[in-house]
């Protein structure tokens, strides 16, 4: 059953404003994000206006209330220029507000979830550390309760890496082990953190490989006191469900951000075959430069169709963990080789800096590393095979 919020007609409307802002607005500041390492704060405010901090989050709360086929839908849109744009609102719509939405109290998502889906909060997804990255069962930040009554609270520390908006977040949602993993459950809670709340330091900026503009770095938690009103759900045990969930949830929409990446790095590649000539011939004539293309194509085509199938699964309920971990698998991989494609076929010219094929290969790199890498996705569907197979 779909949990969609918005017709066909308006989301057609919604998704066509999208590719005309990506495109024409964009797309010609690529290389100005790239070399300013920041999405111009003119992009951030019609972003906001738009309603893409908030265009997963239910309308109830402020959102455009898309579900997750119409989710992939955009963010196929949204990976065809520099990933910075969409890792702006990722988290907000993404692993840090589907938190809310799924397991939030009533008081956290009045708290919250309107301020996040306008933008005006930028909620970050505190769960990556140094010894524990896709397999959260690793985690060695702890909480601990302190005090009674109306004055009780927890106690936080540890060290968040990675952290996706760290710099600019105003809400850490975040993960810390409250007691030893039993049999009740992984001993995984998390917790509502504001940014300013005494204890949180963030730290500077990490430099990366690529997707310049989108901000990452470490975030210590020393000593960070918060009520018991800051347990997401009320429960301690909800932690580690909460997690699985919205990184299930978060592949699909991330193997939808590669088939974007791809789509844009085949376009590139098939100007650039029609237009650059060797000898007098278009290279494209070449028919080893048209295998190329083709297996770009080919590529492109299978991962939108898995983006599509997968979307519709989980919208059902059919498959909520195989098929996510099968589909952000095959489409990050699958835009790693089409990104080595566009660079062969542009030649020496794909490797320089400002040419769109160079950046879209650094910043394609990154989506088969976060959100569960490649080898805990194969884990995650060879161990649902061989589980559900013992099940019968």
């Amino acid at each position: 059953m779909s949990t969609a919020e918005v017709g066909d007609e308006d989301f057609r409307q919604i998704l066509a404003q999208t590719r005309q802002f990506v495109r024409t607005a964009v797309v010609p500041r690529e290389q100005e994000i790239l070399t300013t390492d920041r999405v111009p704060d003119e992009l951030r405010e019609q972003a906001k206006s738009m309603g893409l901090f908030g265009y997963a989050i239910p309308q109830e709360w402020g959102g455009l209330g898309l579900d997750l086929t119409q989710d992939v839908e955009l963010a196929m849109e949204l990976g065809y220029t520099s990933l910075a744009l969409r890792s702006m609102f990722g988290t907000n719509n993404g692993i840090a507000g589907q938190v809310l939405v799924g397991y939030g109290t009533d008081e956290q998502k009045s708290t919250w979830l309107e301020r996040i889906a306008s933008g005006e909060v930028v909620a970050s997804f505190a769960l990556t550390e140094p010894g524990a990255g896709s397999n959260p069962s690793g985690l060695r930040t702890k909480a601990v309760r302190d005090g009674d009554g109306s004055s009780s609270g927890w106690i936080i520390n540890g060290q968040k890496r990675f952290i996706t908006n760290a710099p600019n977040a105003n809400l850490f949602v975040t993960f810390a082990r409250s007691r030893p993993a039993d049999d009740k459950g992984a001993g995984i809670a998390v917790f509502l953190v504001p940014a300013d709340t005494p204890g949180v330091e963030v730290g500077a900026k990490d430099k990366k490989m690529g997707q310049e503009g989108a901000w990452t770095a470490d975030v210590n938690f020393t000593d960070v006191r918060v009520p018991d009103a800051a347990l997401v759900g009320g429960s301690e045990d909800i932690g580690y469900r909460a997690a699985m969930t919205s990184l299930a949830r978060g592949r699909v929409h991330i193997a939808a951000l590669a088939v974007g990446a791809a789509q844009r790095a085949l376009d590139e590649s098939v100007t650039y075959a029609a237009t650059a000539t060797q000898g007098g011939t278009a290279i494209g004539d070449f028919q080893l430069v048209q295998a190329m293309l083709a297996d770009q194509q080919t590529g492109v085509m299978a991962g939108r169709a898995l983006v599509r199938e997968t979307a519709r699964q989980w919208v059902t309920g059919e498959d909520r963990r195989i098929a996510p971990s099968a589909a952000k698998l095959f489409c990050t991989e699958m835009a790693g080789k089409v990104a080595d494609l566009a660079v062969q076929i542009h030649g020496g010219s794909g490797y320089m800096r400002e040419v769109p094929v160079e950046r879209i290969y650094r910043d394609v790199r990154l989506l088969r590393l976060y959100e569960g890498t490649s080898e805990i996705q194969r884990l995650i569907i060879g161990g649902g095979l061989v589980k559900g197979a013992k099940a019968r």
